[in-house]
């Protein structure tokens, strides 16, 4: 009964005959002798096939093995599902990141030589999931027969630091997570220790914020906040998107608009699609890790794996490309992306105002970003907490965020696809950040954010001009909205967005350790000669 009720709530078809039999605690053997745990999901009549190989670092019981394990394998799909190095069970130490490359291949060719494998498999998983499907899928020879890829992307780095800045909000929720999940009664809801991570986030230095949270140290923090600099080769084991065009290996992909992997995502779809491979993806109006995304994940990549292990076709009668149009309630489809658009400026006009003619002589807008009381963040692409849109009105009322506004749109604007801005600044301090978020103001004034996008000014990068002035080219995620007629465009412009980023102390001192800060006085110009701007992909059938 139960799991027919799971079947229904998944849209799935209902699995007839007897439970999965599952084998627990396989013990798969790595080149350097650390031996890690795998469960083994069976359908029973079909003891000998191909395998699907999920390999996890947040354990192999609950909601997981639920969702993957059991629903995949009383779907006639063989599963493994395995905790990475350090994980539950598994030996060796979980630096994330680190190990999935040689220890996903390893598993792999270990899968190969049991009797029960006939010698194909295919990956699935979601966000670290993802991850660890990248760093075999480019690599196994023979190849995988399938890569099912949810809120994921071929490399990570862009997502910890966006535009050069720190993830804050992200990166000290997930080490918290981690740094917890395996203590007693850590799956269940504990707002005190919410509240607890939330407020390390205002923790200076930054490195510690880890203690703050949860009372230990976790060393992914130590790495993601030691490691920031641009320069810095640290995280080159764990991106693998210089692989992404050579990859031709079967690929599904599900994400949402307000995923923080998004931008990655998309870019590797793209990639793939411009190498002249045929990869699907779903894009949704969701978080990462939403409840309601869990639905059409699971069903793409039970039909993805269906089509390539078992050989039931019917889910891949679908276009290439499907997307959810947000405030039209319409799901579009495509057979590329992004789509065909008319790339449209709004300019930053003088006291206020947005529209799509350049201004003429205009003094420019200073205002103050003061790192001891930080511009906070407001909704957005978040790992945890209040994510996706948000009323922005106590933010747009502070001194510290330039608000530029539109008429009221006479017909709906579809704006699909990547949005860019070009800001012209001049910072009293050379260390900066431009904050730009493109919002939704409908009739009664409020505020809601649609996408936005942060860039870390460093001395002399980007060249100013003879009077100090640098054009900050900053990318905003992608997105697929409908800006209803009566609704008026807006653009807040900030130096920063605290705590989803790091703050920036003004002073050049590493992310890691910096403590102290200073005000920074920014100017932005929008005159004839220094047309700051966003540009829309504006979209006409």
């Amino acid at each position: 009964m139960l799991t027919r009720i799971v079947d229904r709530l998944l849209g799935l078809p209902p699995a007839e005959g007897p439970a999965p039999i599952v084998t627990k605690g396989l013990h798969v053997p790595m080149p350097d002798g650390t031996h890690l745990l795998a469960d083994r999901y069976t359908p029973p009549a079909q003891p000998t096939g191909p395998v699907v190989l999920i390999r996890t670092p947040y354990g192999r019981t609950g909601p997981l093995a639920k969702l993957f394990g059991d629903t995949f394998a009383r779907h006639g799909l063989q599963t493994v599902l395995q905790s990475t190095r350090g994980t539950f069970g598994s030996e060796g130490q979980f630096r994330p990141f680190h190990h999935e490359r040689e220890d996903g291949v390893a598993t792999a060719e270990w899968l190969r030589a049991q009797p029960w494998c006939d010698g194909r498999i295919a990956m699935a998983g979601a966000s670290y999931l993802g991850h660890t499907q990248w760093a075999v899928g480019p690599y196994l020879d023979p190849p995988l027969e399938a890569m099912c890829l949810a809120i994921t992307a071929s490399e990570f780095v862009s997502t910890f630091y966006p535009g050069g800045v720190l993830a804050a909000d992200n990166m000290v929720s997930w080490s918290a997570l981690i740094g917890k999940q395996e203590e007693r009664f850590a799956a269940l809801p504990n707002p005190l220790q919410k509240r607890r991570t939330r407020s390390a986030m205002a923790y200076l230095p930054i490195a510690g914020a880890d203690v703050a949270a949860i009372g230990k140290p976790v060393q992914f923090l130590q790495d993601v906040t030691e490691h920031a600099d641009p320069d810095d080769d640290f995280w080159r084991m764990s991106d693998h998107s210089a692989e992404v065009a050579k990859l031709e290996v079967p690929v599904s992909m599900v994400t949402g608009w307000y995923d923080l992997f998004i931008r990655a995502q998309l870019r590797d779809f793209r990639t793939l699609q411009d190498a002249g491979r045929a990869p699907r993806i779903t894009v949704g109006p969701w978080s990462h890790g939403e409840p309601a995304s869990f639905r059409v994940l699971i069903q793409d990549q039970l039909g993805f794996l269906r089509a390539h292990l078992a050989g039931d076709r019917t889910q891949l009668q679908r276009s290439p490309v499907r997307i959810f149009l947000q405030q039209a309630s319409a799901w579009l489809d495509f057979d590329h992306w992004p789509p065909a658009s008319a790339p449209t400026a709004a300019h930053l006009r003088p006291v206020g105002g947005l529209g799509e003619t350049v201004p003429g002589e205009a003094r420019p807008t200073p205002f103050t970003y003061d790192p001891a009381d930080p511009t906070p963040a407001v909704g957005g692409p978040l790992l945890m907490g209040k994510t996706k849109q948000r009323d922005n009105s106590a933010v747009e009322a502070r001194d510290d965020v330039l608000v530029f506004t539109g008429e009221p749109l006479v017909h709906d604007l579809d704006v699909i696809g990547d949005v860019s801005a070009a800001v012209f600044v001049r910072t009293e301090l050379a260390d900066a950040d431009v904050y730009v978020r493109l919002c939704d103001v409908d009739p009664g004034g409020i505020s809601r954010n649609v996408t936005d996008g942060i860039l870390r000014l460093r001395p002399s990068e980007p060249e100013a001009d003879a009077d100090g002035v640098v054009r900050a080219e900053v990318e905003l995620d992608p997105t697929a909205y409908r800006f209803r007629r009566g609704h008026r465009l807006r653009v807040q412009i900030a130096g920063g967005a605290f705590p989803r980023f790091a703050r920036n102390h003004g002073t050049g001192e590493r992310v890691s350790s910096a403590v102290r800060g200073a005000p920074n006085r920014f100017e932005v110009f929008h005159d004839e000669t220094r047309p700051s701007r966003i540009t829309l992909p504006v979209f006409t059938r």
